[in-house]
């Protein structure tokens, strides 16, 4: 496994990457001091995985994340142990304490191994997949079926202003009915029309003809009001892509 490192301590740094010898399956493609610096390196190394720290000078590891439309797995590294809660929210693989324990360190590369290999099984299925035939793309007047536990709907698409992750399922907001389908972000980018459903982040995608107001949010970045709620903030790369796609 490719790993970069992100922590603005050196020295924490130092420690970090004398643990990983003891690990020769992972293999360090660089370190990074803040967010700007970390941004530059994984798109030029692309790593398997990040060793994340969560205070750091300008952006915020949840920050840096935030922004990134498609980011590696993901350890925290960090001092401070009242954010765990919000790593598990963000995906996160596992949540380390400074100092790093060896053992902890072991149990968080096990599950990252078994992250990166289950990707690639995936990744040769799909390409065996290529071969065989697409779903057609749905339009926003199409009715679709959603099914949760004993409940079933049958809803136009138009209806449903937000898809939201939910654990490893997506919530579907329509009317006040949030049922839970066994269905990927990524799943239903590909078969959604691109100019009604739009990715606000890693996390939810909207319908923009829900939208009730815009505001400007941090970092550049814009805050989204859906009629019916809730607000969605639009990570700082997505916000860019939103003002160029709907300006004049």
């Amino acid at each position: 496994m490719n790993a970069l490192l992100v922590d603005d301590s050196r020295l924490a740094r130092t420690e970090l990457r004398h643990l990983l010898r003891s690990f020769p399956e992972v293999q360090i493609v660089g370190e990074a001091r803040h967010a700007g610096e970390a941004r530059a390196l994984l798109l030029q190394t692309q790593p398997d995985l990040l060793f994340l720290d969560i205070h750091m000078p300008g952006e915020t590891g949840f920050e840096l994340l935030a922004s990134l439309e498609k980011a590696p797995h993901v350890v925290f590294t960090t001092a401070y142990d009242e954010y765990a809660l919000r790593a598990f929210e963000v995906n996160a693989l596992d949540y380390l304490l400074k100092p790093i324990q060896e053992n902890r360190l072991a149990a968080a590369l096990a599950k990252a191994q078994a992250k990166v290999a289950g990707a690639a099984t995936a990744a040769r299925g799909a390409a065996s997949a290529l071969e065989e035939p697409a779903l057609p793309p749905l339009t926003e007047q199409d009715q679709v079926f959603v099914k949760d536990g004993e409940q079933c709907w049958f809803v136009r698409l138009a209806d449903i202003r937000l898809f939201e992750i939910n654990g490893s399922y997506t919530q579907v907001y329509f009317d006040q009915h949030r049922p839970l389908i066994p269905r990927t972000l990524q799943h239903l980018e590909q078969r959604l029309d691109a100019r009604v459903f739009f990715r606000a982040n890693r996390q939810q995608i909207i319908n923009l003809k829900w939208v009730e107001r815009i505001e400007p949010w941090f970092s550049n970045s814009l805050k989204i009001h859906l009629r019916g709620g809730p607000a969605v903030e639009v990570s700082r790369q997505q916000s860019v892509r939103f003002r160029e796609m709907l300006s004049l």
